[in-house]
């Protein structure tokens, strides 16, 4: 899968914008607050329909202006799709080759993307919540199921606390009814947790291997934390801990009014030698371990999809000696599509970018290198 070229008009800090992209290797270079992550916001949020900075979505529209609109071409082995986004306070909306697509699952996975920023350094320091919005955001586009599944599961959760807090405080509230709520509820649990299982398991199949070509270290791996005790992961055993849990801790969750137990509290932890990487890594471990596991991930959208994601690396070479920087460059320098931000190409060796388009940003103007 590749992006051929992205048309920007009123986001963020482009009036208009319109990129033609190699589909191998794209460079942007330039100093910092000149545009050069816009760039990549705007490819994820025509990915996602969402961007993966923090912030409110109206900052994505250029100052003054009512609406901004992103416009790709993509293309998946012979066929070309044409996606667009508008965005206005308050509403997006979505087509694919001009028209006009109301489901989210429908549009999302029409450009499977895997993103790499500064911020992602989160992703280990962070609350458990940064972690399971990865695994979402990223499962969400190989899988229409689990995300149906677990907008699903949302949805009855939030119908469970609300009863929860009723059957406290009412006397007529029918605990017969929290027993079907919580049926449904386990349901979609079991599909969640087996489809985050098998999608970490796979990260595991590539992490180690990834992080030591980059480093020469090793004993890289992701340890998946489920808030119940699952060892094993077949529908009846899962079935059985959640609703053995959920009969032992009626009263508790009751006098909470909330659901304590289940996939919305899950987490997942950075094994380096054994030791949690949140507390026991350097920031410069802690980035390449994000990036092996985002390296990773590329087999898993060939086994789901049958086609490699767009990689988008922002600000890739900060905090990495030169050896390291290399060695990634090394690596990603493969039949896959990169588009890289950075500051400077000091002490890269020429091979690895010698095919790529490099372009300079100034001030939200793009000229590109020959």
């Amino acid at each position: 899968m590749i992006i051929k070229n992205i048309k920007l008009s009123n986001f963020r800090n482009y009036s208009h914008l319109n990129v033609n992209f190699n589909e191998k290797m794209n460079i942007f270079i330039g100093k910092n607050a000149q545009g050069k992550t816009n760039i990549l916001e705007s490819i994820c949020v025509l990915a996602l329909t969402k961007t993966y900075k923090n912030g409110v979505e109206p900052n994505l529209i250029s100052f003054n202006k009512k609406k901004a609109l992103i416009k790709g071409s993509v293309k998946d082995t012979k066929l070309t799709n044409k996606l667009e986004i508008c965005i206005e306070e308050g509403n997006k909306t979505l087509k694919i080759n001009n028209n006009e697509i109301r489901k989210i699952s429908e549009y999302i996975s029409n450009l499977n993307i895997i993103v790499f920023s500064p911020e992602d350094l989160e992703i280990i320091k962070g609350s458990p919540n940064v972690r399971r919005n990865l695994i979402n955001m990223q499962l969400s586009q190989i899988s229409i199921k689990y995300l149906n599944t677990y907008n699903e599961y949302n949805k009855i959760l939030k119908i469970r606390n609300e009863y929860l807090k009723l059957l406290l405080t009412s006397s007529i509230a029918d605990k017969n009814y929290l027993d079907i709520i919580t049926e449904k509820l386990i349901e979609k649990a079991i599909i969640i947790y087996q489809e985050r299982k098998k999608y970490l398991d796979f990260i595991n199949k590539n992490i180690n291997s990834i992080y030591k070509k980059i480093t020469g270290e090793e004993k890289l791996s992701i340890i998946y934390e489920t808030n119940i005790d699952i060892e094993d992961f077949s529908t009846e055993n899962i079935y059985n801990v959640i609703k053995d849990k959920f009969n032992k801790e009626y009263r508790k969750e009751l006098n909470y009014g909330m659901t304590l137990y289940g996939p919305h509290r899950d987490d997942f932890i950075f094994s380096l030698n054994g030791k949690n990487l949140k507390y026991f890594g350097s920031q410069g471990q802690q980035k390449i371990s994000i990036l092996s596991f985002k390296l990773s991930e590329i087999d898993i959208f060939l086994e789901y999809r049958n086609t490699k994601p767009v990689l988008l690396l922002d600000d890739i070479f900060s905090e990495l000696d030169i050896n390291k920087r290399n060695k990634l460059l090394e690596f990603i320098n493969t039949d896959i599509q990169s588009i890289i931000t950075t500051t400077d190409l000091k002490n890269i060796k020429s091979k690895y970018t010698k095919d790529a388009y490099i372009y300079q940003i100034n001030n939200g103007n793009i000229e590109r290198r020959q």
